[in-house]
């Protein structure tokens, strides 16, 4: 059988986006076939380009190579009115566009969606900002740091007695924006295959952390509970939660039941605390949170980290190694997956990034190569989709325009 195109070959990106959500956005897309086309500041760039560990000789960082992945790179001052127009010209041969500045901002180059409608009727805009496009604090700034906390999120991340936490990576929300972007994007395309009409896809970066926050929205709109923070433990289950093991290691487990929990104790040799006058009923277990977790801890912190989690194989009990970035580059099953893809760079060699995500069977992803240099593309892309030439080129550099 011939090899089938990617699901979006045919479709072009414009990546107006800086730092994460709205390029990460665009990187997925690019994953699975979009072409897309990054547009950053003469001069300077997209500050992702300086966020990190440098890995190349111009000062790109590991951050700009993996999540650059895919796009072609040029360079468009888009508040000349030279720039604006160039804009407007791909506009016209693009799918989607890509933005992430405060509200207003396009607006205030002439370039809102109305007048970029009115160049390309099918035109998709995603717009990912602090807080949305309305809404009173629409205008205000916004980092996936501060989505954390005002969605609710960092409250929950920390001990009872502590201050709220940083949930593991201070991205997450940029990350979550972004694949929400691209959802948004391939819903949009579909309206649009059956009307030709383009529309708005509007994200605060507050908003898909929240939706990700399970009940939490309804138990306080009918109880009026207001989740404490609860370390490692969870609201509606024990044991759930993290472990230690006699090897100085750690253990996540999720006794979710009481069918479960009656497969732990068989694990820990006691099944008498399954019983119904002890622990095998999870409100029993609720009640008694500490006594059940220091049972279980005893239990794993006399056992290596592999006894453990052969013990709970045994009897089927859902429990896995806490990892670090050293353990997932040997474990196995991130190598018979693939999560791993080492690309082949002329600036430096080889680096190692995280694997595309969702796994298609017959039209998987492809990481074609990573972050380009700044500008990279300008005679590429211009000449192609413009019809620029080298002497139109050097004209609008000297300007400043590109």
């Amino acid at each position: 059988m011939p090899d089938l195109p990617q699901p979006l070959a045919g479709v072009r990106v414009l990546d107006l986006a800086t730092f994460l959500a709205g390029p990460f956005c665009a990187s997925t897309l690019g994953e699975f076939g979009a072409e897309v086309i990054k547009i950053e500041q003469p001069g300077s760039g997209d500050p992702l380009r300086k966020f990190g560990t440098p890995a190349t000789p111009s000062g790109d960082t590991l951050v700009w190579l993996s999540e650059t992945r895919n796009k072609r790179c040029v360079t468009l001052d888009l508040r000349k009115p030279k720039g604006a127009e160039l804009f407007k010209r791909l506009v016209r041969e693009a799918d989607v566009v890509v933005e992430n500045f405060r509200p207003g901002t396009l607006e205030r180059w002439g370039l809102g969606y109305e007048t970029l409608a009115a160049v390309n009727p099918g035109l998709v805009l995603v717009r990912i900002s602090g807080y949305g496009q309305t809404g009173p604090k629409r205008n205000d700034p916004g980092f996936a740091r501060i989505a954390h906390g005002f969605c609710g999120l960092s409250h929950l991340v920390g001990m009872p007695d502590g201050p709220p936490l940083m949930p593991g990576s201070t991205s997450l929300a940029d990350y979550a924006s972004g694949l929400y972007g691209a959802l948004g994007v391939l819903l949009a395309l579909r309206v649009k295959e059956r009307t030709g009409q383009g529309q708005v896809i509007d994200i605060g970066l507050y908003e898909p952390m929240f939706r990700l926050l399970d009940e939490l929205a309804p138990a306080y709109a009918r109880d009026g509970f207001v989740r404490p923070r609860m370390g490692a433990d969870t609201v509606n289950a024990v044991p759930h939660s993290h472990y230690p093991t006699r090897d100085g290691k750690w253990v996540a487990l999720a006794a979710t039941s009481d069918k479960m929990f009656q497969r732990l104790a068989a694990a820990m040799g006691r099944p008498e605390l399954a019983g119904a006058e002890s622990f095998g009923l999870v409100a029993r277990r609720v009640e008694r949170r500490d006594e059940v977790n220091r049972l279980v801890a005893e239990w794993t912190g006399n056992l290596t980290r592999d006894e453990v989690l052969r013990r709970c194989a045994e009897e089927e009990v859902p429990c896995g190694p806490i990892y670090d970035i050293g353990e997932i580059f040997t474990d196995p099953q991130f190598a018979a997956r693939g999560n791993l893809q080492t690309i082949k760079d002329a600036r430096f060699g080889e680096i190692t990034v995280p694997a595309p995500v969702p796994r298609l069977s017959k039209t998987p992803a492809k990481i074609e190569q990573l972050g380009p240099e700044l500008g990279q593309h300008n005679a590429e892309v211009y000449g192609e989709l413009l019809g620029l030439d080298a002497g139109e080129l050097e004209e609008l550099r000297g300007e400043g325009v590109v």
